[in-house]
């Protein structure tokens, strides 16, 4: 069995905001969309809708039912976790070494959480293999937004704008796009009398407004699946977390990742970390997303 050196020694607030900052520039999800605590056994939010428009009562008149929905969102979080394993000399020469060992672990913890962040949300897989996970299954947003559009390499532009159009026809809103680095190379590409219509996208530049919505240029977004863009109401509509105590474990021996390789027979230390994170889509009429055009079908 493994001996932890420090069992669940919890990062300190200050190294947690520090980690949570960095997730949110690198994770679409966590750039476009509002955080909240997650409780370890989730959270129940709740949406609440009045069904008709109101009624036109004549003196002495009958009136007519209206009627409410309310629908139940539970945002469960899921445990994910990364180890790394370093030389033990490296750990045990000097509290200096130490430190700059958790640095750098926490720097790549942060991206690779922000990533697998857009990774479950977006596509429901998990991150490591790609694979669907049943665990999240129908809760990410291509398991759960119905409302498609087919990309067009050429006219990148008109299918945002068509995608934008569905989302208002259910009496949506938009706050924000997720898209992959290949709209953006198609945006600067539109031309109109000689004229770049796009030209903050050039160069792979990656702009964060288009017209008044903020947009994040994201290479999760299309890193599974057939998606390109994601597009609709992330300021209200969506909403995301993390249970607060992040856990960081120092193993010394043993074989903690199952790699059959003993730490302590080869001079090294795991470093661990755990995170409980949630997310909750919370209207799906209010997101639409353009995907790739079935096998035969333009780009």
């Amino acid at each position: 069995m493994a001996t932890v050196l420090k069992r669940d020694e919890l990062f300190t607030p200050e190294r947690i905001a520090g980690m949570i900052n960095k997730v949110k520039g690198h994770s679409s999800l966590a750039l476009l969309t509002q955080q909240e605590p997650v409780a370890f056994n989730g959270n129940e939010m709740f949406t609440f809708s009045l069904d008709k428009d109101i009624d036109l009562v004549d003196e002495g008149g009958a009136k007519t039912p209206g009627g409410a929905t309310i629908d139940k969102v539970k945002m469960l979080p899921v445990k994910v976790e990364y180890s790394a394993r370093f030389s033990d000399e490296m750990w045990f020469s000097g509290e200096e070494a130490q430190l700059n060992i958790l640095k750098e672990f926490t720097d790549g913890y942060a991206k690779k959480l922000a990533r697998g962040l857009d990774l479950m949300s977006f596509h429901g897989v998990n991150p490591r293999t790609k694979l669907a996970a049943t665990l999240i299954d129908g809760k990410s947003f291509d398991d759960a937004i119905n409302q498609t559009i087919e990309y067009d390499a050429t006219k990148a532009d008109d299918v945002l704008e068509d995608a934008i159009f569905l989302i208002q026809n259910s009496e949506g809103i938009i706050t924000g796009i997720a898209m992959a680095p290949v709209v953006g190379r198609d945006l600067s590409k539109i031309e109109v009398n000689g004229v770049r219509q796009y030209p903050e996208f050039r160069m792979g530049a990656k702009p964060d407004n288009l017209a008044g919505m903020k947009v994040d240029i994201n290479e999760t977004v299309s890193a599974v699946g057939d998606t390109s863009i994601y597009v609709g109401d992330f300021a209200n509509s969506v909403k995301w977390g993390y249970a607060k105590n992040i856990g960081l474990q120092v193993h010394t021996a043993g074989d903690p990742d199952n790699s059959g390789r003993d730490l302590a027979g080869h001079n090294e230390i795991l470093l661990r970390s755990e995170t409980y994170l949630g997310w909750g889509i919370l209207d799906k009429n209010s997101f639409a997303r353009v995907v790739k055009p079935a096998a035969g079908g333009g780009e």
